[in-house]
């Protein structure tokens, strides 16, 4: 690639297709969408884990590239190259850890901010911060105040939303609330923001807002849309909606799921 590329991150040539739209796997459009409430997000994870032996981390691993298709697209067509990965401590948290990774890897200038002390992380997450910690990604620690509303001027082209998932139903308070109304500010100021299946405070069966809630350009959803997702109330801040494959069987999907488009098979 050319030294003066206006986009030396990206690895793809101009003449590759462009990505896969909501809803397609592996580049065979599938006509249905389907609908993954909360419960069965978690079910369909268990499942996957269990009854087809797929290891846990792969599942993040593949969601960690299904997010960085999407992310470095926004950031090819907002023409930027500089992100901040936002990562709480469960397993969304791991899913943006992971995807820190590729955005370097691809040439991203990336910094991670940690919403909880690193050895809050456990399990998947706890495996993805050991390995950006050894590649010696730049880290703050959000936690502790090393970002805040106040400090505008640092707000980095695109942020990654990757705090809360499925399982938050209480309301956010205290630093968490907080860093989310700093994310909110920064996208006032310019910065695009992109959430990890859904935007950090939303109820992901009823898109209530659960005290405060980011408000982002693009969601990316796992496997399947979350309910809350397409409510009403939700829509200032969901943005474009994009569905990543995380590699779990579509048979499983197609038994959890509720199918948001027409059956196979079904006529026009």
């Amino acid at each position: 690639m050319a030294p003066d590329d206006p986009n030396p991150f990206v690895r793809r040539e101009p003449s590759d297709p462009p990505s896969e739209p909501a809803g397609t796997h592996g580049g065979f459009p599938r006509e249905t969408v389907y609908i993954l409430t909360r419960d069965a997000a978690q079910e369909l994870d268990r499942l996957a884990v269990e009854q087809f032996g797929i290891p846990s981390i792969v599942l993040m691993e593949n969601a960690a590239l299904a997010l960085a298709t999407e992310t470095i697209d926004l950031m090819m067509t907002a023409g930027v190259r500089t992100a901040l990965v936002v990562c709480g401590p469960g397993n969304n948290g791991g899913d943006g850890l992971a995807l820190a990774r590729h955005l370097h890897n691809a040439g991203a200038t990336v910094k991670i901010a940690l919403a909880a002390r690193a050895g809050s992380y456990r399990g998947d997450a706890a495996i993805n911060l050991e390995i950006v910690e050894r590649m010696g990604l730049p880290m703050l620690d959000a936690s502790a105040g090393e970002i805040d509303a106040g400090r505008l001027a640092e707000f980095p082209a695109v942020i990654i939303d990757a705090l809360f998932g499925t399982g938050l139903t209480r309301p956010i308070d205290g630093p968490a609330a907080g860093l989310i109304a700093w994310i909110n500010a920064a996208r006032e100021r310019g910065s695009r923001v992109v959430s990890v299946d859904l935007p950090s405070g939303l109820d992901a069966d009823s898109g209530a807002v659960l005290g405060v809630a980011v408000a982002a350009d693009l969601t990316v959803t796992l496997a399947g849309i979350k309910p809350g997702l397409i409510r009403l109330e939700a829509q200032q801040h969901v943005g474009e909606l994009s569905v990543g494959d995380i590699g779990c069987p579509h048979e499983l999907i197609e038994h959890l799921g509720e199918p948001l488009g027409p059956p196979r098979g079904s006529e026009a």
